[in-house]
């Protein structure tokens, strides 16, 4: 019987690791290779100068995005691990509490927040307090946590209902033991899945909050707010939107992709089915070599 496959295998890890890698590489190393800037020209030109162009201050193009995608790559990742580093502890501690009262206390303020429309958060604390790009990642993160707990819990509430755990439970392992070694194991498929669309999400709620000036300067070189101050010129020169917006499209998708990818090559690959094997019985001789021996009635002769 044939194996069934599920994705591309190699092929498509290696599609998602080319895909992430332009915009991570421009974003890690980007700033190394940028230079100096050099004298401003007029805005939104095209040939003549830089090869991708001026944006609408006349700077380089090329050197905006070597500078502009450090910026949201660091604040996402750090939002997205942030969220999660208070997340496990609230859905795994939710999941394995047998009080009710210590469950509704943890999740119920979340569902609270999870009322309320992310980017909404952002930008009513953002109207009272004036958030840097740390403050971003913070904000980002926060706005994720009850999402991110409820997914936590919910992973690990079948395995925290097991007899294994109900065996430690009794034997007297410590809660870590429970919680790490069995509960969370058991959902780091779900979890694996669940970051790499969390990251594609936060990723998005940053180049928003961007676009939208939260977080950063009007001018500074970053990728969304290229996207944002150079629209109006878009029709002129495409590549001072174009570069960027394609850059954290890229970056997006790659994440999906290479999630999807590492999950399908970790996947147990179905077994070929097999006949069982006969047993020695009436039909069947023993396979140790020796004849059969007659078969005994089961009721013995007076």
């Amino acid at each position: 019987m044939r194996r069934r496959t599920t994705g591309g295998g190699p092929a498509r890890f290696a599609f998602a690791v080319l895909i992430i890698a332009v915009p991570l590489l421009l974003a890690l190393l980007g700033p190394l290779f940028a230079g100096e800037p050099g004298p401003r020209a007029a805005s939104f030109t095209i040939g003549g100068g830089p090869w991708a162009g001026t944006d609408f201050v006349g700077r380089d193009v090329w050197r905006q995005v070597l500078l502009g995608g450090r910026p949201v790559v660091l604040a996402a990742l750090t939002a997205t691990a942030l969220a999660y580093a208070v997340a496990l502890p609230l859905g795994l501690v939710s999941a394995l509490t047998r009080r009710g009262w210590l469950e509704e206390l943890l999740m119920r303020p979340l569902d609270v927040l999870l009322a309320v429309p992310s980017l909404l958060v952002i930008l009513l604390v953002s109207a009272v307090l004036t958030p840097g790009a740390a403050g971003l990642a913070l904000l980002v993160a926060l706005v994720n946590v009850p999402d991110a707990a409820r997914t936590v819990r919910a992973a690990a509430a079948e395995a925290a209902a097991s007899p294994a755990v109900e065996a430690l439970r009794m034997q007297g392992e410590t809660w870590w033991r429970m919680a790490v070694g069995y509960a969370g194991r058991s959902a780091v498929r779900t979890l694996a899945a669940d970051a790499g669309v969390r990251l594609t999400g936060v990723l998005y709620l940053v180049a928003t909050a961007a676009f939208l000036g939260v977080g950063a300067e009007p001018d500074a070189a970053d990728w969304a707010v290229m996207v944002d101050r150079n629209r109006t010129g878009m029709f002129v020169q495409p590549w001072a939107v174009a570069l960027p917006a394609l850059l954290i499209m890229a970056l997006t998708v790659g994440c999906n992709l290479l999630f999807d990818a590492a999950l399908t090559r970790r996947a147990p690959r179905p077994r070929p089915d097999r006949p069982p094997r006969p047993g020695p019985g009436p039909d069947h001789p023993p396979t140790d070599g020796t004849a059969p021996g007659p078969r005994r009635s089961e009721k013995s002769s007076p």
